[in-house]
């Protein structure tokens, strides 16, 4: 990881958290993701590390989708949660995102789930934020603790002040804990399980939250998102 100048945050998010950059603990994330850089392999590639903010600025910020850690496989984190390099096989997770989206909105599966990029989704204001923005290649959760999530309560608590009738998609447990940032009288909430294979058919499947953050945008005179 390199200074905050040069890792490219888009610039209405430097604005709007440019107290936390200069903070104790986000000078000692950076020493810590830079020395791990220096003698281990780390996903997502620094130039993604913040890429969910430059696809998707502050201000055009419709629905967030919040998930835990990147991919810690070769070639998957791409700074996008849930989402995977163009070519990359889709992991189980996304796979069971686009059979949901798929029965709640009539989408034919084989056509979302050639792409797991996601790209096109932030690029209509779906921010793809994991609470945890690095990790060790082969080691799941190597990078909590170290100060991303404080980094990412931030942002959640930024955009819950500035920003109103957006829509926050919490799925399981470690995602469902951020929603005390949230203020709800402001905001559409909306939490079911983990898609994961271990918990998808706990609640995941059949909450059809792609439906719900439509009518909830429409109601509010916003554009639906293309979730195709």
């Amino acid at each position: 990881m390199v200074e905050p100048d040069d890792v490219k945050i888009e610039a209405s998010w430097k604005e709007v958290l440019k107290g936390e950059l200069g903070l104790e603990y986000f000078k000692a994330l950076r020493k810590f993701v830079k020395g791990e850089n220096q003698h281990a392999i780390v996903y997502p590639a620094p130039k993604h590390i913040f890429r969910a903010f430059g696809l998707t600025p502050f201000g055009k910020v419709q629905v967030v989708i919040l998930g835990q850690d990147p991919y810690h496989g070769p070639r998957q984190a791409n700074g996008l949660c849930f989402a995977v390099s163009e070519g990359v096989p889709l992991p189980p997770s996304l796979q069971n995102i686009f059979k949901e989206l798929s029965a709640d909105t009539g989408a034919p599966f084989e056509a979302l789930a050639k792409e797991g990029d996601l790209e096109r989704w932030a690029k209509q204001g779906v921010l793809l934020l994991n609470a945890t923005l690095t990790v060790r290649a082969r080691t799941a959760g190597s990078h909590q603790g170290k100060g991303w999530e404080e980094f990412t309560d931030a942002v959640i608590r930024k955009l819950s002040e500035k920003r109103k009738n957006l829509v926050f998609i919490l799925w399981g447990n470690y995602a469902k804990a951020k929603g005390a940032y949230i203020d709800r009288t402001k905001h559409l909430v909306i939490e079911s399980a983990h898609p994961s294979p271990f918990s998808a058919y706990g609640g995941f499947f059949g909450s059809k939250p792609f439906s719900k953050t439509d009518a909830y945008l429409i109601a509010h005179n916003k554009k639906p998102i293309n979730w195709l």
